[in-house]
């Protein structure tokens, strides 16, 4: 069960500014701030705002953590609070975390080498390793929750948040713990995580005109637009859930796995990877792919990702496919790589809460090739039973996961 959702993105610091961004279609897309970018060709992300770390810790523990494990534990800690989980001594080693990053800490590792360069090796900080490695994330929450049960991380790319919430299923599912703080974290708005990105040509350059940059399915997309921040939720074993009283979102039924075997950052043609994933998160769930009715897609606005993605689709629930509503909410909050996922399943969630799709924005001009109902521009109340969230990453790693409406 799902019982808390905890995000932080460029649309809000708190889960309910950010859905209520979603569903307004708002873009969170902007000229980058964080660094002077006005040499790059990609000049734009979709920044988490007006963040200040002292509201959340203190200044000393600040200094011991980069952005994305900072953008964690704000999130975990809006996911603990929806839920109202009380972490205690009798219940601690039955809760868990496990959160997951693509790059980890990257704005660190930056700035920890510029100080080897300019003031040498004695000058490092010694929270560099602690502050900057992908596990710690996963590790921080856990100190700051005094959870003692599973504790792990995902480093799996533009999957790991994904993967995080699924493997967490898993370890309920296999009664090795009642309840895990599960998600994803990013903070790759740097010069070196734009700057390669944007040596790869898998970057947005429409820079005078970010909120209109990122435009999954669009005939005239031209990269992604690289987003940050974290997606966090709770999930429980029902029993669990129950006896505390708590509130429940939506149902994960599914979980599935799969790799494209193909290449270091392109999908096959044929969507193969994709298409199993999927499959196996039908079949894991016990689902007919008709009963499917909204997927939040991957959906990352770059040229060949959107088109195979939508072919996948159509492999996978044949003429079904038309009837599906899909959505890239990548379109207002950017991709948030290693988060996205993250992000993404407490989207899904929130979604079938409030029976409402979000949208997807700036699809002025639909892909001949892409050719589904993807929500163009405006969110729709509908009826969500089961919905699926998709996530992609380098590497040919695919995770997907199935929720459904929690039903008495």
């Amino acid at each position: 069960m799902v019982t808390g959702i905890g995000l932080v993105s460029a649309l809000g610091l708190d889960t309910e500014s950010t859905w209520k961004g979603l569903l307004q279609g708002k873009s969170g897309v902007g000229p980058i701030t964080h660094f002077d970018a006005g040499s790059f060709s990609s000049r734009i992300g979709a920044e988490v705002k007006n963040f200040d770390p002292l509201a959340y810790v203190d200044v000393k523990s600040a200094r011991k953590m980069d952005l994305f494990i900072l953008y964690a534990i704000v999130a975990a800690q809006c996911a603990v609070r929806s839920a109202c989980l009380k972490v205690n001594k009798k219940n601690a080693a039955r809760i868990g975390v496990y959160i997951g990053s693509g790059i980890g800490g990257f704005g660190t590792i930056e700035a920890e080498h510029a100080t080897f360069l300019n003031k040498g090796p004695r000058k490092i900080s010694p929270f560099f390793i602690p502050g900057s490695i992908a596990n710690l994330a996963a590790g921080q929450v856990s100190i700051r929750f005094g959870t003692a049960g599973p504790n792990s991380a995902t480093c799996t790319a533009c999957s790991a948040g994904c993967h995080a919430i699924g493997d967490s299923f898993k370890i309920i599912e296999r009664d090795a713990a009642d309840a895990m703080i599960a998600g994803g974290a990013e903070a790759a708005i740097t010069p070196m995580g734009v700057g390669g990105f944007a040596a790869m040509r898998a970057l947005s350059t429409r820079n005078d005109e970010p909120e209109r940059a990122s435009r999954p399915f669009d005939r005239d997309r031209d990269g992604f637009v690289i987003g940050e921040g974290a997606g966090i939720i709770i999930l429980e074993e029902l029993e669990h859930a129950r006896r505390r009283g708590a509130p429940i979102f939506a149902e994960i039924v599914g979980y599935g796995m799969s790799g494209d075997a193909y290449h270091m950052t392109a999908p096959p043609e044929d969507g193969s990877g994709a298409v199993r994933v999927m499959k196996a998160t039908l079949q894991d769930a016990g689902v007919d792919p008709t009963e499917v009715d909204y997927i939040n897609a991957h959906g990352t606005s770059t040229p060949p990702n959107d088109r195979i993605e939508t072919q996948a689709i159509k492999t996978v629930f044949g003429k079904h496919a038309d009837r599906l509503a899909i959505s890239s909410t990548k379109s207002m909050i950017g991709h948030s790589l290693g988060a996205a996922g993250g992000l993404e399943g407490g989207i899904t969630a929130l979604a079938i809460r409030d029976q409402i799709l979000p949208p997807t924005i700036n699809l002025d001009n639909p892909d001949p090739d892409c050719d589904l109902d993807y929500v163009p521009d405006q969110a729709r109340k509908t009826e969500i039973r089961y919905a699926l969230s998709n996530s992609f990453g380098f590497g040919g790693t695919n995770a997907c996961i199935l929720l459904k409406r929690y039903e008495e």
